[in-house]
């Protein structure tokens, strides 16, 4: 596999690993998104998470304007905005003034999830009947809207998103349901899939997008990123020990005892029960652990099986160094080449 035939990009979620003040984990995005530019990675996209202790992605429009501001290349994205959480308005907004910012940069990736928990949830969306509602094709259509215009009898036609020089960023619509990219094909944008917790077969889903894909005046042709999770260190040994502390953690979060990412040691010490360990095995299987020739082998595999167009991966390791290493090594064993 080379990065002539698939562009490998990079999904980041700002980890927080144990030990570390949560504010520690986004100067850390930064720095992971100078490695992997220097790598020969096509995106980095950033996450929208809401009080997850492990995470500290939040408010990734922020995040787009600050990696964007220490790289020049690599194209930076919303991995995705969740458009229910906010605004069309803003949202149009924002990243007209990131694209007004970093001309031919910035990708719009949206959701329609929360991103969290209900109680979360109805903190940002202000109402039960907003955290109820079901109009995210109305909300796509008001965003494209206030950059394209809204018909002459809109209530909102005089209304504007500037800088109005500046037309919105590609668009991506994520899923992790055939929801998703059904919506992607009928509407004409790109479409991503979350292979990394989705538990649909990703095949039928980019499948299913790519047969009643209908072009739009922004995009001709479907296009498709299977989003999936790696690991990779020198040694198998070593990637397996990365890989029980990310088990750990997702334990942790699905148990409803989410904390911060912890370290190989605090996963090698932890009592696994045998319940715990078959529960973890069902959702380490979508991660891919091991050398940079096997994840790489692993990843090519997955993606010719989906039928993806590009792969965008994420990567939690407590250790950042150790992180923006594994990135490095698989960019290697892909072929990529170095900016």
């Amino acid at each position: 596999m080379t990065s002539e035939a698939m562009p490998l990009s990079v999904l980041d979620l700002s980890p927080v690993p144990s030990g570390t003040k949560p504010s520690e984990a986004l100067h850390e995005t930064l720095e992971l998104a100078k490695s992997v530019e220097a790598a020969g990675y096509s995106r980095f996209w950033l996450a929208e998470h809401h009080n997850i202790p492990s995470v500290a992605s939040s408010t990734p429009e922020v995040m787009i304007a600050a990696v964007a501001a220490v790289t020049s290349t690599i194209r930076v994205g919303s991995g995705g905005i969740m458009l229910p959480n906010h605004s069309p308005l803003k949202v149009a907004e924002t990243f007209r003034v990131l694209a007004g910012l970093h001309p031919g940069r910035i990708d719009l990736g949206i959701g329609r999830a929360p991103g969290t928990d209900q109680r979360t949830a109805l903190a940002l969306r202000r109402s039960r009947e907003a955290l109820a509602a079901d109009d995210f094709p109305d909300q796509y259509a008001e965003l494209r809207a206030y950059a394209e215009g809204f018909p002459a009898d809109h209530p909102f036609a005089p209304i504007t998103a500037q800088p109005s020089d500046v037309p919105l960023p590609p668009v991506w619509i994520l899923g992790s349901s055939t929801y998703g990219g059904q919506a992607a094909a009928i509407l004409g944008t790109g479409f991503a899939y979350a292979g990394h917790f989705g538990t649909l077969d990703p095949a039928g889903v980019i499948g299913k997008y790519k047969e009643i894909f209908q072009p739009s005046a922004e995009q001709s042709e479907p296009h498709a990123i299977l989003a999936l999770a790696a690991i990779v260190a020198e040694t198998e040994e070593r990637a397996q020990q990365l890989a029980q502390a990310n088990a750990l953690s997702m334990l942790r979060l699905r148990s409803g005892r989410p904390g911060p990412l912890p370290s190989p040691e605090e996963a090698a010490a932890y009592p696994w029960s045998e319940g715990e360990k078959a529960a973890v095995e069902e959702w380490t299987n979508v991660v891919s652990v091991g050398t940079p020739d096997q994840v790489a082998a692993d990843l090519g595999r997955r993606a010719n099986k989906a039928g993806a167009d590009e792969l965008i991966i994420t990567t939690a390791i407590h250790d950042p160094a150790e992180r923006r290493h594994s990135f490095t090594l698989l960019a290697e064993a892909w072929g990529l080449k170095p900016r």
